[in-house]
């Protein structure tokens, strides 16, 4: 259980709590800092794959390292939206169960919703805590994290190019633990985002860490579109 409390743990507790403090301060900033990355994020996927096909099937040539670059790119915008996703409520559910409960049932049981948020986040960043429960568990996103970045090891396909390791004495393969970084980065982020919408739900200010009802709003936005 040393990992607990390894510099990995303590850094990614810096992080989700310098979001917290910053957001606190500057709730538009962050705003602003998720959706621009999201948005370079799939900026870069779209473009990188895009100059392939060109290359590809129009001179016969390619980056031999793209098909690596957007798959990690790709999976950046997967871990670091989720976060995102809990914000704004966009993850879709179904709540057509729940519904049927009183106003206290339906609260518990967006509120269990949210610490089942926790607990997967949990489990996926350090899942060793389980053994408590009797569980053969062991390993998670911190101790795979921390296992790259002391061996490191590079990428198959992604190397740095000749500039940069001549001028900076680098290694030919980018390593791992950097393309890695997100999954630590991302899981602490979506719990704090759980656990600041279940905190929400106790309080009344929001109904659940879902959106299961935004297709039946915008029919009802747009009943009218198509009778003129």
């Amino acid at each position: 259980m040393a990992l607990l409390l390894s510099l990995p743990v303590l850094i990614l507790a810096a992080i989700v709590v310098a979001f917290f403090l910053i957001e606190k301060r500057f709730p538009r900033a962050i705003t602003a800092f998720e959706e621009n990355l999201l948005a370079i994020l799939m900026a870069t996927i779209t473009l990188v794959s895009f100059t392939q096909v060109i290359a590809r099937y129009g001179f016969n040539s390619g980056w031999g390292g793209a098909l690596e670059f957007t798959r990690i790119l790709f999976a950046w915008l997967i871990l670091f939206g989720m976060s995102y996703g809990i914000k704004i409520g966009a993850h879709l559910g179904v709540d057509a169960a729940i519904r049927l409960l009183p106003a206290r049932g339906f609260r518990a049981a967006a509120v269990f919703g949210a610490v089942c948020g926790i607990l997967y986040a949990g489990i996926l960043l350090y899942s060793d805590w389980l053994q408590f429960f009797g569980a053969n568990a062991r390993g998670g996103a911190l101790d795979y994290w921390s296992k790259m970045y002391k061996i490191g090891v590079g990428l198959d396909d992604l190397r740095y190019p000749d500039w940069i390791q001549e001028a900076f004495g680098m290694r030919e393969r980018v390593q791992r633990w950097i393309a890695y970084l997100i999954l630590p980065i991302g899981l602490g982020l979506f719990m704090y985002r759980c656990i600041q919408a279940m905190i929400a739900i106790l309080r009344g200010e929001k109904e659940m860490i879902i959106a299961a009802h935004e297709a039946e709003e915008l029919v009802a936005e747009n009943k009218n579109a198509l009778k003129d």
